[in-house]
């Protein structure tokens, strides 16, 4: 029992001598970093005999003798916003109205200075420089300059190149399909399908078959029809070309 109360003052004894243990939740902020970082200013100031910084509205510290800083972050003043190329005191020509504000761009600002940058669509540059009597000549110029060149007709070809397809084109009396010539022959069918597969287009298979005797003769049976056009070439788009339409 005598042991059981000794240990029970011991207990408060400890308990009341230990200190008390900060609750770490709390964390420590900006505000009581600057509060430290103001003091130790302070006490600097003091030792080389000057007057101490204070912080001012923004919550910046304010240093006697230092520029004023402006509305921005805590500790950021004018200079250094100035040598960041913001604010009043910025390099360059540019001004602004403190940190955040839109910078205006000046004529000493690469933009208004390019010259390769174009102001045509800019009607205050145009009629500082153009009137309507220069716009008049300058037009004036630009249609003497335009040249109109006629067609001419096509070439006389050289060599031989086989028919002048686009020559019957032009000068065949009848369209696809209207048979102008008396055609007979076995197995006309048979034969005008696989005759007519060994040219690669009808173009060639024309010119073949005019190269031949056609239309007057059709030995391979490539216009069993009569019409005069072998393989179911058509005269039409040359004719279209030759017309304009």
């Amino acid at each position: 029992m005598k042991r059981l109360a000794i240990l029970g003052v011991s207990a408060f004894v400890l308990a009341a001598c230990a200190a008390d243990v900060p609750d770490s939740g709390q964390g420590v902020g900006f505000n009581d970093f600057a509060e430290f970082e103001l003091e130790r200013a302070r006490r600097e100031a003091q030792l080389r005999g000057e007057a101490g910084p204070t912080f001012s509205p923004n919550g910046a510290i304010v240093t006697p003798g230092a520029p004023t800083p402006v509305s921005g972050p805590a500790g950021v003043n004018s200079s250094d916003l100035a040598a960041a190329g913001i604010g009043a005191q910025a390099s360059g020509g540019v001004t602004g109205g403190g940190f955040g504000a839109p910078v205006a761009a000046t004529s000493q600002t690469p933009l208004a200075s390019n010259g390769d940058i174009s102001d045509e669509q800019d009607f205050g540059a145009v009629a500082s420089r153009e009137s309507i009597e220069s716009d008049a000549e300058r037009r004036a110029r630009q249609a003497a300059a335009y040249q109109l060149i006629e067609a001419t007709a096509l070439p006389d070809r050289n060599g031989n190149v086989g028919p002048n397809i686009v020559q019957y084109a032009l000068q065949a009396p009848n369209n696809l399909g209207e048979s102008v010539f008396t055609r007979s022959g076995f197995n006309a069918a048979n034969k005008f399908t696989r005759n007519c597969a060994k040219y690669r287009t009808p173009d060639e298979a024309q010119r073949d078959f005019i190269s031949r005797g056609g239309p007057q003769r059709d030995r391979l049976g490539l216009d069993p029809d009569g019409d005069g056009f072998a393989c179911g070439w058509d005269p039409q788009p040359f004719r279209t070309l030759a017309s304009g339409n």
